[in-house]
């Protein structure tokens, strides 16, 4: 996430911890015949880099240990960069699908549009390219579209702007992604049930005070796993 451009970058230093994109080329993954699993790419922001905690705690990880038994899935790369808005996965996440050969794609992003004050159009716009970019590698029923978190119940959340301001903004953004997706047969998963009690749970929050913890990400799990093996499992005969 990052603070709008005219506010100071105080916590970068904060925002930079695990913006590093998880790449395993696509090269070194040869597919196997009959039960080989399925290749799956993350798109996205520092809710899916996992910015504050460790590989192993980010949602795309904990998604695929959780489906092993049922579903084999292959996290070939992680291309979310902590501080991306929507333009940023345009302009420099996209590009990186064709040489990975998706079989399954999720997509978390908007936080950032929030925070630098992206118009609403302009987001929609974005969001519109990306998902039919994503359509031409991959069916509607092999993306899975996740909520952006309200940030602001965090203890950090007011170091991003007034709160009610942001709030309005998050809800938007999901929104948009929310009708974009409905609108092309896409699922949409909303973690808000668990995001939203991060205010009174600190379990629930990354060490950074922002960012959603190891614990939070494993509930979101919860909430992805079941519409990810219903999608793909019917798939893998």
């Amino acid at each position: 996430m990052r603070r709008a451009l005219a506010a100071p970058l105080a916590l970068g230093w904060i925002l930079q911890l695990g913006c590093a994109t998880s790449l395993t080329p696509a090269a070194s993954q040869p597919r196997e015949s009959g039960d080989s699993p399925v290749r799956y790419v993350a798109l996205g922001d520092s809710y899916t880099i996992g910015t504050g905690v460790s590989a192993g705690d980010r949602w795309p990880d904990r998604l695929v240990e959780r489906l092993q038994a049922q579903v084999p899935l292959q996290l070939v790369a992680n291309l979310a960069v902590n501080g991306y808005t929507s333009a940023d996965v345009i302009a420099f996440e996209l590009p990186d699908l064709a040489s990975l050969d998706p079989q399954f794609v999720t997509l978390l992003v908007g936080v950032n549009d929030v925070v630098q004050g992206v118009p609403s159009a302009s987001f929609r716009a974005n969001v519109d390219q990306i998902l039919d970019a994503v359509l031409a590698f991959v069916p509607n029923d092999r993306m899975v579209i996740v909520s952006t978190p309200d940030y602001t119940r965090t203890p950090r959340g007011a170091d991003f702007g007034n709160r009610e301001r942001q709030r309005a903004g998050i809800a938007t953004v999901n929104s948009i992604m929310a009708q974009a997706a409905a609108d092309r047969g896409i699922a949409f998963v909303d973690i808000g049930s668990v995001a939203d009690q991060a205010g009174g749970d600190g379990s629930l929050v990354a060490g950074d005070g922002l960012h959603p913890s190891g614990a939070q990400y494993a509930r979101w799990v919860d909430l992805i796993t079941p519409v990810v093996q219903a999608l793909l499992g019917s798939g893998l005969t």
